[in-house]
């Protein structure tokens, strides 16, 4: 029974030591990113930061716990994929643009307390959010022993619906905006008729796909935290609610918005 409980014990601090490694190693990663916003004068590379950010974590944890199989390696290539795509695709779209927008309404209300709170409410909180979004795939590395099963094949393919929705909807959305002739209309065709964001549904659809692959793993379930966290941001805080604000008033898109489903792909009101 001793035994047992030392070894009990021995096993939680190696559990605690892994979670604390992880976070270490995001805390550098995050503090690296703000220096490189102070060099470059822009907050918004917070955002390429993002999905750099998951690759970092998901490729950490799986040297850190040392299990290289089959979940392992398949929950890494997934958030791989998915991170590096993200990744390039907002510096591609930022590259030759000013500072966005709301990082710019933050640097002028912020004053004198711009380095601090940007630090901070940037990338300290964007570390933090990251973190739980993340750990279902922090504990599949550290816990899963077992074979592949139905319940990946389920997982994985409802993370290729929740990818195609994200890739689809940002490639239209990119070709949309590069005709001039769109400049100040809203984008009804393709995906965006069934939704309004079907990026932000794709990116929420793929956490929910790691999820159900965490759930081949016993004692996974706490880790719901991670797709409730990422559905929460984006239909509640600085996804959808953040991005509508900037065109209300906007006779097209109250138009468009009475039609068309918010997020869940629809085809009620689609003309």
């Amino acid at each position: 029974m001793i035994i047992c409980y030392y070894s009990h014990i021995s096993k939680s601090f190696r559990y605690m030591n892994y979670y604390l490694e992880l976070i270490g190693i995001l805390f550098l990663f995050v503090s690296f990113w703000f220096l490189v916003s102070l060099i470059r004068k822009r907050n918004d590379v917070a955002d390429v930061a993002w999905g750099l950010g998951f690759v970092v974590l998901a490729w950490s944890s799986l040297y850190l716990s040392g299990n290289y199989e089959e979940r392992q390696v398949l929950v890494t290539a997934l958030i791989t994929l998915w991170g590096l795509r993200l990744a390039w695709h907002i510096h591609s779209r930022n590259r030759k643009k000013g500072e966005d927008y709301r990082y710019q309404a933050w640097r002028e209300a912020w004053g004198k307390w711009f380095l601090l709170r940007s630090y901070f409410q940037v990338y300290i909180l964007q570390g933090a959010l990251l973190f739980c979004i993340i750990l279902p795939v922090l504990y599949i590395q550290r816990e899963s022993y077992s074979a592949l099963n139905l319940r990946d094949l389920v997982g994985v393919i409802i993370w290729g619906i929740g990818f195609f929705f994200e890739v689809v909807g940002d490639y239209q959305l990119r070709a949309f905006a590069k005709n001039t002739e769109n400049k100040g209309k809203i984008l009804t065709t393709g995906l965006w008729r069934y939704t309004r964001h079907p990026n932000y549904f794709g990116e929420v659809t793929c956490w929910w796909g790691i999820w159900i692959i965490a759930g081949s793993v016993t004692g996974s379930f706490w880790t719901i935290i991670g797709p409730l966290t990422i559905t929460y941001l984006i239909l509640k805080v600085s996804g959808i609610p953040m991005l509508e604000k900037k065109y209300e008033g906007n006779q097209e898109f109250e138009e468009y918005k009475v039609k068309t489903s918010a997020f869940l792909p629809w085809f009620s009101g689609v003309k």
